[in-house]
């Protein structure tokens, strides 16, 4: 149980625990994905291809020549080359729509493949067990802390004292915590989904993969591990870029209020691009804000720099409030549990 009012803020290197692409990786594929001079040859990848056919959906409903949408597509290829993530590359080139839209589009393409393909099923290999084997994610481990300590009568409070960012496409939250919840309760899916629904407070700045279908609200919707989703189009038209997030306001409002409010401020896989960082907090946290960052795979240069960075714009200067942690996301969760829980 979480006692203390407590932000996560996750990255892709969380979501990497399950398989999912981490930013550089997804870069890569999407960069791979348009490059479409090796069409007609052995070279010719299945991702080309089937991209190839949703840019054409795209193009036609957008009124644009095949020359205009192959443009776009090698817009975005070069861009990759010099960017570190898709969001960036996509900010950077946000003045034409189409590159925008067709950027949007591969994003929803390969995150959408690789929930299919991850660790993460869509369900158990066993009644009532999870649809992940292992403990070695975050996911597990926040569910040991979440249920902690709660009776099934007031398990709505797992989730009364957490919010959670997530800067990831995917769904993987929401997916898996409805299993924990009927695992760790003896209730059912659906019961589980239901308090999921209800108490879980997600807000995803860039959008994500589609609404799952067990999920209340009116965006589209798709199903875990639906590789390739027929609405497709729809569904990538709810991805956002770096400034259509700063652009809404109540988005904007709820991760200030989330991270401004919190007393414990978690950060999990989290690469702290700037312009992330400038979505996160406009002033400083409150002064006994305790902050936890995992900065697994950093050079000493590069976590020098992050704590720089994080002491400037949280304002913390209490020693023992700020600190580093040099593992993955779910040896983090596991190990400070206790203080997690307190």
């Amino acid at each position: 149980m979480i006692r203390t009012r407590t932000t996560l803020i996750v990255g892709a290197g969380a979501s990497a625990e399950l398989q999912l692409p981490g930013g550089p990786e997804l870069l890569s594929r999407v960069a791979q994905g348009f490059d479409f001079s090796r069409f007609g040859t052995d070279l010719q990848t299945r991702d080309s291809t089937i991209l190839g056919g949703y840019l054409g959906r795209l193009g036609a409903e957008m009124g644009k020549t095949e020359a205009a949408i192959m443009q776009a597509a090698e817009r975005i290829r070069a861009a990759c080359k010099l960017n570190a993530s898709v969001d960036s590359m996509l900010e950077q080139n946000s003045d034409d729509p189409l590159v925008v839209a067709a950027g949007k589009l591969a994003i929803i393409h390969f995150v959408c493949q690789a929930e299919a393909r991850s660790i993460l099923r869509l369900s158990p290999r066993a009644e009532g067990d999870l649809p992940v084997q292992g403990t070695d994610n975050w996911l597990f481990q926040l569910a040991q802390v979440l249920t902690a300590g709660i009776p099934k009568s007031n398990i709505e409070k797992c989730f009364n004292e957490l919010t959670i960012v997530s800067f990831n496409y995917d769904r993987s939250i929401e997916h898996f915590l409805p299993f924990a919840l009927a695992m760790a309760y003896g209730i059912t899916l659906m019961e589980g989904r239901d308090i999921v629904a209800t108490w879980l407070n997600v807000i995803r700045p860039y959008g994500s993969a589609g609404r799952l279908p067990w999920q209340p609200g009116d965006a589209p919707a798709a199903e875990w591990g639906s590789e390739q989703p027929q609405n497709i189009i729809d569904l990538a038209a709810h991805i956002r870029t770096s400034g259509e997030a700063q652009r809404d306001q109540t988005t904007m409002r709820a991760i200030r209020a989330a991270v401004s409010g919190a007393e414990r401020l978690v950060f999990l896989g989290f690469g702290f691009h700037p312009q992330n960082l400038d979505m996160l907090m406009e002033a400083g946290l409150s002064s006994d804000c305790e902050v936890l960052a995992t900065t697994h795979g950093m050079t000493p240069l590069v976590k020098d720099m992050v704590l720089r960075i994080l002491r400037r714009k949280t304002g913390i200067d209490k020693d023992g409030l700020l600190t580093p942690v040099d593992q993955r996301a779910f040896e983090m969760v596991r190990d400070f549990s206790l203080l997690l829980e307190s």
